[in-house]
């Protein structure tokens, strides 16, 4: 198990009601000298996040946090404010009411729409996997595919379940080749992090895995 390798696919996070400035720079300060891929924080620190963090780390943000029920043009104008801020990541939820109701094409099209808002940023779709169900998980492997968004990942944190392997291995086989996966919610082991590696998550959503790296090189 390499740690550092782990540790250069987490996106650190802190997305707590209660985070106040002082843990969003000790998150920051954390994941530089960790070299994590980002830090993930709300949408209103990304401004002072980005003057702090300069080029010590990417900065990345959620959209439609958590519940994904916003309209698309709130959800767009959210996506232009955080760009507009500094952050190089997007995170967004999807609406998971128009997908339950099978609006397809609504779906694809705030994806569409919120992927031109982030321009050359990364967007990552959050399809909250814990509240759907097989062939909805699939179809949104088919949609995040169509949309140019460049990651597929399976949770807010803020749901009943986080990533499971399952799934992971699920997205694996069902979205195009350049479509990255994001495992995130839940992930409470290096050796659970290596295996969601192994099947295929490029980016792994987290708070605990820089903690649980110092307590394995002690």
């Amino acid at each position: 198990m390499d740690i550092k390798k782990i540790l250069s696919y987490a996106d650190h996070t802190q997305l707590a009601q209660t985070a106040t400035w002082e843990d969003i720079k000790r998150l920051i300060d954390e994941a530089a000298e960790a070299k994590t891929a980002s830090v993930c924080i709300p949408a209103s620190y990304v401004k002072r996040a980005k003057e702090y963090a300069g080029d010590r780390v990417a900065i990345c943000t959620v959209i439609g946090f958590p519940n994904g029920y916003s309209t698309k043009e709130v959800k767009v104008f959210e996506t232009e404010d955080a760009v507009k801020n500094g952050a190089d990541e997007i995170d967004m939820v999807i609406n998971i009411n128009e997908l339950k109701n099978k609006n397809y094409d609504y779906v694809l099209e705030e994806m569409k729409e919120i992927k031109k808002a982030c321009g050359d940023k990364i967007l990552k779709v959050i399809i909250e996997t814990a509240l759907l169900t097989e062939e909805e998980k699939i179809k949104m492997c088919e949609l995040v595919s169509e949309s140019g968004a460049e990651f597929i990942k399976t949770s807010t944190g803020f749901a009943s379940g986080g990533a499971t392997f399952e799934d992971v291995k699920l997205f694996a086989d069902h979205v195009a080749d350049h479509v990255e996966i994001k495992a995130a919610g839940g992930i409470s082991s290096l050796d659970d992090a290596q295996k969601f590696i192994d099947l295929g998550a490029t980016r792994l959503g987290t708070s605990r895995l820089i903690n649980l790296a110092k307590e394995a090189e002690k």
